[in-house]
Formats: structure tokens, C-alpha cells, sequence
């Protein structure tokens, strides 16, 4: 028994996003034998990969199918994948940057943006969360950092920010800066030129996805940030109800613009159903029902999962902790979610690369 034994053995595996095997993508590494036990790296392409356990079980059983006395060892580790080059100017080391972004204010985008981050941290990833809001800031508050102020350092006579630091996740905010009592009263302008900063005045650092919440709308800052910074994708949230559908129809239409052009990653339905703790098989729709999975399925783009309205995510976010840390239910759903977000940036991360590979060199 030796490697190529192992990779041939390991040749069954099929990778269902790439629609090829593992070896082939070269997920399979270092692989060391000694006696019958067999121990190898699988490289997956993000830390957040839902098929993290469907690939270690079928490469076990692909392993002992072929050598039924071996023992198996997999380090699951990961290469998240990435479009952007380490050469460009801004934010060379960030991967991937997402928007969370919705039609209409009132729809938990916010929520969801901190339990997205959260949970991608808790996955593996290394993630940064960004609250381009400069008129409703609400981040400092969900994670209970208000009162901390940025750091400040002098670099070669330049002044950058550092992002806060909670358990891994680092965040950056207006919220953190200005008084939360005071009104930003600001033109467009100045609340574009202050997001510029927070990219390219603040030392992210290496990230696998950088988290931009949005404010609600279609307006300057979602332009600046089309203009300023190479955008990954964009998640879009909604409930089910159908004034916020309109609205959240009229912010794909904006990304899908010529010269926005921003891929859609999918969307998002928040406040999908309630179910009461002392009823816990019922579901009351009081918003509507399927408004975001028909609008999916309307516009071809992938539908990334519902999120009830539960009492203990807003509880979360006024004591400052994530829901999706504290509650398992919630934890599960937002696993789900934060899974697909990050298969979805694999595919089509994918699908550039393939299509740049294919532009001759010399073409303008």
C-alpha cells in the first residue's frame, strides 16, 4: 500500500460543485501510511464547507472499500479560494468581501449580518464585519462593544484604525467612533468618503471574508462600494411579506446593473414563521409565507435558507451576544446558511477563474 494507492482508492470521490474528483482538484495531501493506518490532509475550499462530514465519510469508505484493514485519519483543512489578487491596492489580504444588503430598513439585516459573521468565525473562517450603516449603526450595540474606542496607529507618518476585536471576530463602526447619542447629520459626500476610510484607512489584516452591512436602499453608499473595492457577492434579506419582496426586487435589479455588476449569492428570509416556545410544532406565518423563496426562484438565484422570528435573537442582540452562539437551534440554522454563503462564493470564484484562464494573454 502506498500513495498512489490511496489517491487511486480516493479517485471515486466526487467534489459535487466542481462535478470532479477529489485527487483531480488536488484536495488530497500529505498523505502518510505506517502499518494499516493511513493519515492524510483533505484541503477544502473555505473553512465553512457544508460538506465538511458528506467527504469524510465517503473517503473512509472509499479507503476501506479498497484496503478493508486500514485505519483512517483525515485532517480536514481548508484553502479558502479567492478571485482577488494579494498585488492590488486595497485590502490585498482579504479573500472575499460580501455585502448583507436589503430593499427596505426593518427586515434584520443587521441581525443577520452579526450571526453570519459569527458563525463563519465559529466555522474556522477568519472574518471581519464592517458596519457601512453611518446613519443607523446598530453593530456596536449586537455585540456589546459600544464603549470601546478603535485603535489608532502611525505608520510612515499615516494614521490607520485597527478594528475592535470580539472573540476572533474583528468589527469596525461609526457606532464606535461618534457618541451614540449624537445625530451623524451628513450629506452624501462625507458619508462616502468616511466608509472609504474604514477600507482603506483601517488594518484588516488577512481575512477569508470581509462582512460589509449594508444601510437599506439603493443609494450612494451601496455605489461606493461597487467603486471602491472589488465586491465578492451580495446576500440580500427579506421577510416573506410583499412590501418588503418589492423593495428587495428592487435592490437585485440595482446589483445586476451594467455598471454595478455585483454576482447575487443568493437570499436570505428573515422572520420566515413564529413558533411559540410552549408550541413548538406550530408555525404561525404573521408576515406572510415564501415571499423571499419565490422571489429566489423567480430571479434563478439560489435561496439560502429562512430564519424564524424567534424572541432569544432579539434578546441576543440587546445583550450584545449573537443568538447563534448561544442557541443551538439558532446555531444550526445559521450553520446552514453560513454554508451555503460560502459554497456559493466557491462556485463562482470557480467559474472566474475558469473564465479568465480562457482570455489570451495579449487580449485587451
Amino acid at each position: 500500500m502506498n500513495s498512489e494507492d490511496i489517491l487511486k482508492a480516493l479517485s471515486v470521490v466526487i467534489d459535487p460543485d466542481f462535478k470532479k474528483d477529489i485527487v483531480t482538484l488536488h484536495m488530497v495531501r500529505n498523505i502518510q501510511i505506517e502499518n494499516n493506518h493511513i493519515n492524510f490532509d483533505l484541503v477544502l475550499t473555505t473553512p465553512a464547507c457544508p460538506l465538511k462530514e458528506q467527504f469524510r465519510k465517503q473517503c473512509t469508505e472509499a479507503i476501506i472499500t479498497a484496503f478493508p484493514d486500514a485505519r483512517v485519519l483525515i485532517n480536514m483543512t481548508s484553502e479558502t479560494t479567492s478571485i482577488r489578487s494579494n498585488e492590488i491596492n486595497i485590502l490585498p489580504n482579504v479573500k472575499n468581501i460580501i455585502c448583507i444588503s436589503s430593499g427596505k430598513g426593518g427586515v434584520g439585516k443587521s441581525t443577520v449580518a452579526v450571526n453570519l459573521a459569527y458563525t463563519l468565525q465559529r466555522m474556522g473562517a477568519k472574518v471581519g464585519l464592517l458596519d457601512a450603516d453611518i446613519h443607523g449603526p446598530s453593530i456596536p450595540h449586537m455585540l456589546g462593544i459600544k464603549n470601546i474606542k478603535p485603535e489608532i496607529r502611525d505608520i510612515k507618518g499615516k494614521h490607520y484604525m485597527v478594528p475592535i476585536e470580539k472573540d476572533g471576530l474583528k468589527v469596525l463602526s461609526i457606532g464606535l467612533i461618534v457618541d451614540e447619542y449624537q445625530a451623524l447629520v451628513w450629506r452624501g459626500p462625507m458619508v462616502t468618503s468616511a466608509l472609504k476610510q474604514f477600507i482603506t484607512d483601517t488594518l484588516w489584516g488577512k481575512l477569508d471574508y470581509l462582512i460589509l452591512d449594508m444601510p437599506p436602499g439603493t443609494g450612494d453608499v451601496h455605489i461606493t462600494m461597487t467603486q471602491t473595492v472589488p465586491l465578492t457577492g451580495v446576500v440580500i434579506v427579506s421577510t416573506p411579506q410583499q412590501i418588503a419582496v418589492a423593495d428587495a426586487r428592487k435592490a437585485i435589479a440595482m446589483y445586476r446593473l451594467q455598471n454595478v455588476n455585483v454576482p447575487i449569492l443568493g437570499l436570505i428570509e428573515n422572520m420566515a414563521y413564529f413558533t411559540p416556545a410552549e408550541l413548538p410544532n406550530n408555525k404561525y406565518y404573521v408576515f406572510g409565507k415564501g415571499g423571499a423563496r419565490q422571489l429566489a426562484d423567480e430571479y434563478e438565484i439560489s435561496f439560502l435558507g429562512e430564519i424564524p422570528l424567534i424572541q432569544s435573537i432579539m434578546e441576543g442582540a440587546e445583550k450584545g451576544l449573537p443568538a447563534s452562539e448561544e442557541f443551538e437551534a439558532i446555531d444550526s440554522i445559521y450553520k446552514e446558511i453560513a454554508g451555503n454563503i460560502a459554497r456559493n462564493i466557491s462556485i463562482k470564484n470557480e467559474e472566474k477563474l475558469k473564465e479568465q484562464s480562457t482570455i489570451p494573454a495579449n487580449a485587451e
